[in-house]
């Protein structure tokens, strides 16, 4: 369901069938013309709104993003070149999980569509969808808005964006939406403004994050057992979110990692740092949610508006306070990283907005669990004596509760009752009463109480006299909530130069959070600290994901590929553990590069800079894509951005056509990836590919052990599986057998499909697939 939006503009520019959100005294008003194409309602969690924008003639290719979170007042921009497949685009927008994503109206004309456009709408068909016109995708607008939002702090970036139009075009046309839907602007210098290009992490497509399963469980969606769910122990929003962002991209500088794998291991071996810290950090809100609500200004002065600046002031004098525990927390260490979080706290503003608020809100109002307690603490927030009103509106307000407090208790004793007092956000005060300890005549209440609702045990409902006494309530509160709104307003355009300091706050809060999940990890597994050099080697690893599923430690295994051996053959029969070992080591590579140990011996890592996946054996009835088709896709896809420091995983490519044909596509993708430096692990079952070592020095093969077991009579061979990986390729034959005898197929069909599979001979077509075969003579003939 699309967000149906559209303004009025002077040349009232509209898409048929879009609605007008804006009413006919706006007619003149230069807002943007929105109009939206079809998409299911976004993901309720999702809150970042992207505008995307393209080159057009000879800069096409040439992509400007830029993004702000409604619930962090952050804006990034990224310009980049893109191949026509548009990779980097899509990647960067799955990473983001947009609520929206707009568009120029020129791209996405009816018959007239860029590529782009189609890409976008073909991938994102669960995110809403909207096209602003062109003119707004102005980057001299941009490069103002920059220089009037971004903090002082931030001020650098404009030096990198001064030259990126699209970028610049993305961004104008982003604030001026986000000011139109939101009703609200951005107070001057508040915004944190940063550019991402695409080279600063490693780059893994959609596709190979949903195989690896990094943050959602392929059967369950609510399932923990991912990679996100078994390293995130943080105890914030913003530790969660940044533990994603980086499981998603991680990092490719290789000092950057080891800095985070310092903070770790000092974690691990100072256990007072650990637990005071966590104790700390657990008490921090949503430090960036409380920023994006503190910077913005609304248009018009509601009631709502009025108790959320009110609550989030509260949050911000609590987040405050708890600078000077973590800064305690932090004295004694010894690390670059925590040093300078521990130098970022010395910020002598925290102090000032903190003296400043508290010239104005009580000592005692803290952020406190409970809508009636909070609704208190808000009331109750600005000290006596500054507004006389304010004071005797809070009076009033005061003896209203008294006054239902009082009205229940008379009913009480009325009719003889157990009544208490009660209260919720949606219906105020009401009353309650235990079903158990109570005498009713006729089993019914007195006719006197109205909305009477049953849960279990219990008795909930209201009076008319109560209902007026709740509206006097309310109109008392708009009036507090009112009054402590302009106070609070004052309050915060007096600290705005000041507030910036959160943003370094809200980053060591959010990177700490994330520092000791890591560390929380490494106590309860057996994790190693990775090195970084030019070999991926790792001494009996095992599955991090396996192991949180398993009742046993799964089976560990070793790993070495160098840039003289890069490209390692695995085979083995079905079941025998291809699939996870494959994963496992892609597993390892983005749990080294996010600052993470490992679950492993020993390990060293060569940076990634690309992770490729071509996994499973699912067709796409959406795009109308058979088995086969889907793994064509994949593969050409991997082809055309596989680069020397890529890490490539391939699980069986070939089976969804005939075994001549899949040979055939298999020895041909390996020829064109044995051009690269890239490493690569190929699982496959086809043992015709194992001979391509002869023609090939960095190639290796490497297979899983099985054993054969007779029974006790000696009649009957059973297979078991060791899951240990040994050189050399398997000596088994007729795998999908091997698999059928531990299932309960029966024994009769078995022995039929034996007898046929004896007489069927596998023929190689890989010569000439592939253009520069080495020599067609020295190709296994069979």
């Amino acid at each position: 369901m699309c967000r149906g939006v559209s303004a009025r503009l002077v040349h009232d520019t509209r898409t048929a069938g879009s609605t007008s959100a804006a009413g006919d005294g706006e007619r003149g008003s230069a807002r943007p013309a929105f109009t939206s194409s079809s998409a299911v309602s976004a993901h309720n969690t999702a809150s970042v709104i992207v505008a995307v924008v393209e080159g057009r003639g000879l800069a096409r290719g040439e992509v400007g993003m830029a993004s702000i979170d409604l619930k962090n007042p952050q804006v990034i921009l990224s310009q980049f070149a893109d191949n026509s497949t548009y990779a980097k685009v899509v990647t960067k927008l799955k990473i983001l999980t947009p609520l929206e994503i707009i568009m120029s109206n020129t791209a996405c004309d009816a018959g007239n569509a860029t590529k782009l456009f189609s890409l976008i709408t073909d991938n994102f068909k669960n995110v809403t969808f909207s096209t602003v016109q062109r003119k707004y995708f102005n980057e001299t607008k941009g490069l103002e808005h920059i220089e009037q939002l971004c903090a002082s702090e931030f001020s650098t970036v404009l030096m990198e964006v001064q030259s990126k139009y699209y970028c610049l075009a993305a961004v104008a046309a982003l604030l001026k939406y986000v000011e139109f839907i939101q009703n609200s602007v951005y107070a001057p210098k508040s915004l944190k403004v940063c550019f991402q290009g695409s080279e600063q992490t490693a780059m893994i497509d959609s596709s190979s994050a949903q195989n690896l399963e990094l943050v959602t469980n392929n059967r369950d969606s609510r399932n923990r057992h991912t990679l996100f769910g078994i390293l995130n122990y943080t105890k914030t929003p913003g530790g969660s979110r940044r533990l994603r962002s980086n499981i998603l991209e991680p990092l490719v500088d290789a000092e950057t990692i080891n800095t985070r794998l310092d903070c770790v291991q000092e974690l691990l071996q100072d256990e007072e740092l650990f637990f005071s810290l966590q104790e700390v950090i657990s008490r921090f809100l949503d430090t960036e949610q409380l920023l994006s609500v503190l910077v913005q200004l609304p248009k018009q002065d509601t009631v709502k508006a009025a108790e959320s600046k009110i609550t989030n002031l509260i949050y911000l004098k609590h987040t405050l306070e708890l600078v000077d525990p973590l800064k305690a927390a932090l004295r004694s260490c010894k690390t670059p990283l925590l040093k300078a979080y521990y130098s970022s706290l010395e910020d002598k503003r925290f102090g000032i907005i903190l003296e400043k608020v508290k010239t104005v809100i009580n000592d005692d109002t803290r952020y406190t669990k409970g809508c009636l307690n909070m609704r208190t603490q808000k009331c109750y927030a600005v000290r006596p004596n500054i507004n006389e009103f304010l004071d005797i509106a809070r009076r009033t307000y005061t003896e209203i509760v008294d006054d239902i407090a009082g009205m229940i208790a008379q009913l009480a004793e009325k009719y003889n009752l157990p009544l208490k007092t009660s209260f919720s956000s949606s219906r105020g005060f009401f009353i309650q009463m235990n079903a158990d300890s109570a005498v009713l005549s006729n089993g019914q209440l007195p006719s006197e109480f109205t909305k009477i609702m049953k849960i279990k045990n219990t008795y909930s409902f209201t009076s008319a006299d109560v209902i007026k006494m709740n509206e006097r309530c309310q109109e008392s509160l708009r009036e507090i909530y009112h009054m402590t709104y302009l106070i609070v307003c004052k309050l915060l355009s007096e600290v705005y130069e000041h507030i910036h300091c959160l943003y370094k706050l809200s980053d060591t809060v959010s990177m700490l959070d994330m520092l000791l999940s890591f560390a929380h990890t490494c106590t309860i597994s057996d994790y190693v600290r990775p090195e970084f050099t030019d070999t991926l080697a790792i001494k009996q690893g095992w599955h991090p994901i396996l192991e949180k599923i398993s009742l046993e430690k799964p089976i560990p295994n070793n790993t070495y590929l160098t840039e003289g051996s890069n490209f390692v053959i695995i085979t083995g029969p079905n079941m025998s553990g291809k699939s996870t070992y494959l994963k496992q080591i892609a597993l390892c590579q983005i749990m080294a590069q996010i600052g993470s140990y490992v679950p492993a011996d020993y390990s060293s890592f060569r940076i990634a800079e690309q992770i490729f996946t071509r996994i499973g054996m699912d067709d796409d009835i959406e795009t109308n894509a058979s088995t086969f088709m889907k793994e064509m896709k994949e593969i050409a896809y991997i082809i055309q951005n596989a680069n020397d420091r890529s890490l490539i995983i391939i699980d069986e490519l070939g089976r969804g056509t005939s075994t001549e044909e899949g040979i055939g596509i298999c020895y041909a993708v390996c020829e064109y990836l044995l051009s690269l430096k890239a490493f690569t692990l190929f699982a496959t079952h086809f043992l015709e590919l194992c001979q391509i070592d002869a023609l090939y020095p960095n190639v290796e093969n490497n297979h899983f052990e099985v054993q054969h077991v007779r029974s006790s009579t000696g009649n009957e061979e059973k297979i078991a599986y060791t899951y240990t990986l040994s050189k050399g390729h398997t000596e088994e034959k007729n795998y999908g057998l091997k698999a059928a005898e531990v299932s309960s197929l029966p024994p009769s069909i078995i022995l039929d499909a034996k007898n046929i599979t004896n007489h069927i001979t596998r023929q190689i077509l890989a010569v000439c697939i592939f253009k520069n075969s080495k020599d067609k003579e020295a190709l296994p003939r069979h």
